[in-house]
């Protein structure tokens, strides 16, 4: 009898033994809770926003001057730090459509006139499309000084414009928010002046803002069909003609510049009737007509 209950007071007892050493040792073995803590949490975000290439916002370049009646523009749109639209388009020196919109409603038919595979705005569509997939401008390769690719099925015209807008645009970093209604903007002057010129300006907002402005004018006669380009190849003279501080084209930019960072025509100052001022710093032509202009074309976005 006594040796039955010492045989079965041992049994309890290794039983109670090994349930202890499972509980040790799977509390041993158990991983600790992982906590963490505020800063770390800011690390991991910031290491997240390092990560995503760009900015989230909408960004925008133009090429500064027109190539057959034509200024190309390219707008991108960046949520969750990646390229998620794409679109490339372009005004023309007269007004008028974007050539997306010139092209969609069948006035610019490369496929009836120039056997394309495909209108213009298709292709631009799928160049824009591309560039969402690569997510990344210069990654784009060309077969051709002409900017030609292979890179994009579908696509036969060159696209080198369009991507090294991009590049410009992810480099200029996102425009901000402002007051006006996305779009491309136009107004010229009635007639041409008494020295052969028609002043114009196109305007582009973006994002509410106004992102690209061209001061400009028509020329009624000669070689140049504009009088940037007429100053540009130097026929103009202002510095060597009038003894002036910068050349007519250089002045305008200053003045289109200005016109960016202040956002309103209508907060300029002028000096004479003639519409000289000192608001921009190295210019000294008269710039009324083109900030009237301006207030003109943007009637329509507000």
């Amino acid at each position: 009898m006594l040796k039955r209950f010492l045989a079965v007071s041992f049994i309890f007892m290794l039983v109670l033994t090994v349930v202890g050493c499972n509980q040790t040792e799977d509390a041993t073995s158990a991983p600790e809770e992982e906590t963490t803590t505020g800063e770390e949490t800011a690390t991991q975000e910031q290491a997240q926003i390092e990560e995503s290439k760009y900015a989230d916002g909408i960004y925008f370049a133009e090429e500064e001057g027109y190539s057959k009646d034509w200024k190309y523009t390219a707008t991108i749109e960046v949520k969750d730090g990646k390229i998620i639209a794409a679109v490339w388009n372009g005004v023309n020196i007269n007004g008028g459509k974007d050539k997306a919109t010139t092209s969609a409603d069948g006035e610019y038919p490369m496929v009836e006139k120039g056997g394309a595979q495909a209108e213009w705005h298709e292709q631009a569509a799928l160049a824009g499309a591309y560039l969402v997939e690569i997510q990344d401008p210069e990654k784009i390769t060309y077969k051709d000084d002409e900017g030609h690719t292979d890179d994009i099925a579908g696509v036969s015209i060159h696209v080198v414009e369009f991507f090294d807008l991009a590049e410009k645009a992810l480099a200029n970093g996102p425009v901000a928010e402002g007051q006006y209604k996305d779009g491309f903007y136009y107004a010229e002057e009635s007639d041409f002046t008494e020295n052969g010129y028609k002043n114009f300006v196109h305007i582009a907002v973006r994002n509410g803002s106004i992102v690209g402005v061209d001061f400009n004018a028509h020329v009624k006669e000669g070689e140049y069909p504009d009088k940037d380009s007429l100053s540009i190849s130097g026929e103009y003279g202002m510095v060597a003609k009038a003894g002036a501080q910068s050349e007519w084209h250089e002045q305008v930019a200053l003045t289109e510049d200005y016109l960016i960072e202040t956002q309103d025509p209508a907060k300029i100052a002028y000096n004479d009737e003639e519409g000289h001022t000192d608001d921009i710093a190295g210019v000294s032509i008269h710039v009324k007509e083109f900030f009237s202009l301006a207030e003109q074309a943007l009637a329509d976005a507000k």
